[in-house]
């Protein structure tokens, strides 16, 4: 059958009356320069700051200098498939991250893309990385335990929900180890936890997830993670994508944990990019706009008032110092943006003192409002006890003729620094903490020899767990020591104590 051209034409002339193509409005320009994972572009004139770009072959880049006669904009990804010439097109919105409970127990990067090979998050409500923390006037008063598990940290620098608390210290003395043992004893606590790892290797975030999941913390955690590997671009946007994450729990009414690890090499990863967006530094050492950088990220957590829902953001913010130096530029702005922190010492930690929490150096600016009544009621000479023995320890070795008092004193000391040791990813529930604080404050320890104290803790742990549940279990259920709870406790532990090996012959 043959077509004349006639109707060939008839039938392109309708095709043509038919054909209805949308109307796409795109603001495009083109890349002038391209270098250290910067972009210049030309004839963005609509774009906004913050907003996403569209580069060629999949990768996106993100608004920040919005200049005269160019835009400077991050390039989140591969530079290699992006070159010179080619065409930038916005999208009309600012960088947005998947949140919802799609995320528990995944591995994400900084733009929420699962990197953990369990496949795609499906369908998940967006929101922008970026946002206004709530007011003062929506904001209630921090009155509720963020429990830890670890001994001086519940006892001496209590967290709260919605508190913002900075670890501090040198390198490899444990910073991470407080912030995942956090994350393991909120098992059953009605906690979610998001871990954000900034700047550090792919082998060490598979630890931390293979780590959880041991601990079967992994299902009420999502981690964030933005490796040294990945453009500085991605290390700077990581926090703010785990706080996203942790803030649509909050506004469920939920509570929630967010543990930024460590915000040092945020503040690198912002001031690699800033010097190649030809920021001004300002405030001669760093860039000047650094302190607004973290200060806009904490002022994200809070503990919302009951017409928000009532749910809490808490952040643990980690800093890594250079030898002790606290006064250095980044620590101490830290320190001015939080509600406290738990400082731990390389001396310390290298005498064998793990957690090596520094009694003196260390503050919740929340304080017992944080805490329990039955943890308040031990652990109020605590703190007092141990600086006493501190300040005592180190005028004793400059004389060898001490008073009884003095050496009392010291014991008590002693005592009471082996009994907040512990082993990393050992959480221990608050009320067998109560317990053993009780014993060591009130000197029902001062006929255990020091090096023994370790040994009387686990074997007195496990005597009350099997032997007196229904005292561990009515600390619970009250939270505080009345005079009969009170009684009783000190019976089961002298009742222990006459049973205990204290390998004396």
């Amino acid at each position: 059958m043959s077509i004349s051209s006639a109707e060939i034409s008839q039938i392109i002339q309708q095709r043509i009356k038919d054909f209805e193509a949308p109307v796409v409005a795109a603001d495009a320009g083109v890349i002038t320069a391209l270098g250290d994972g910067i972009a210049q572009i030309y004839g963005l004139s609509g774009v906004m700051a913050g907003e996403l770009l569209e580069f060629p072959n999949g990768v996106v880049g993100m608004a920040l200098n919005l200049e005269e006669d160019q835009v400077r904009a991050v390039v989140m990804g591969r530079t290699e498939s992006v070159k010179e010439g080619d065409e930038v097109r916005t999208t009309g919105r600012v960088v947005e991250v998947p949140v919802g409970r799609r995320l528990l127990g995944r591995i994400v990067n900084a733009l929420g893309v699962p990197i953990d090979g369990k496949g795609e998050l499906g369908a998940s409500e967006l929101r922008p990385v970026e946002r206004v923390a709530a007011g003062v006037v929506t904001r209630q008063m921090v009155d509720t335990p963020v429990q830890t598990g670890i001994k001086a940290i519940d006892s001496m620098v209590p967290i709260g929900r919605g508190q913002r608390e900075l670890i501090i210290g040198d390198r490899q003395i444990g910073k991470t180890a407080i912030a995942l043992d956090t994350i393991i004893n909120q098992r059953g606590q009605n906690l979610t936890c998001i871990y954000v790892a900034i700047g550090q290797n792919a082998a060490s975030v598979a630890r931390v997830a293979a780590l959880l999941e041991e601990h079967g913390a992994l299902e009420y955690t999502v981690i964030v993670s933005a490796t040294a590997a990945e453009p500085a671009a991605l290390q700077y946007l990581a926090p703010y994508t785990g706080c996203t994450v942790g803030e649509w729990f909050m506004d469920q009414g939920e509570d929630a944990l967010v543990v930024y690890d460590d915000l040092s090499k945020h503040a690198w990863a912002y001031r690699e990019i800033s010097l190649a967006l030809r920021r001004p530094p300002g405030r001669e050492a760093y860039p000047g706009d650094v302190f607004y950088l973290h200060s806009r990220l904490l002022e994200r957590a809070a503990r919302m008032g009951a017409a928000e829902k009532g749910g809490s953001l808490t952040a643990l913010p980690i800093i890594e110092t250079q030898a002790n130096d606290v006064s250095a530029y980044i620590p101490t702005n830290v320190i001015s943006i939080t509600d406290g922190q738990i400082y731990l010492e390389g001396d310390l930690f290298y005498a064998g003192n793990r957690p090596a929490v520094s009694v003196g150096l260390s503050v919740s600016r929340v304080g017992g409002s944080a805490q329990i009544r039955a943890m308040r009621q031990v652990s109020g000479r605590l703190r007092l006890d141990l600086a006493q023995y501190r300040a005592l320890a180190a005028f004793a070795q400059f004389s060898s003729d001490l008073d009884k008092a003095t050496r009392d004193q010291l014991e008590r000391g002693q005592r009471l620094t082996e009994l907040l040791k512990q082993g990393q990813y050992e959480p221990v529930p608050v009320a067998q903490q109560v317990m053993v604080l009780y014993a060591g404050v009130n000197g029902l320890l001062d006929g255990i020899p020091i090096d023994r104290i370790t040994a009387w803790e686990q074997q007195f742990r496990r005597f009350v767990s099997h032997e007196h549940q229904g005292l561990e279990a009515e600390l619970n259920q009250k939270k505080a020591l009345d005079e009969a709870l009170e009684r009783q406790l000190r019976e089961v532990i002298e009742q222990f104590n006459q049973g205990f090996d204290t390998g004396k012959d």
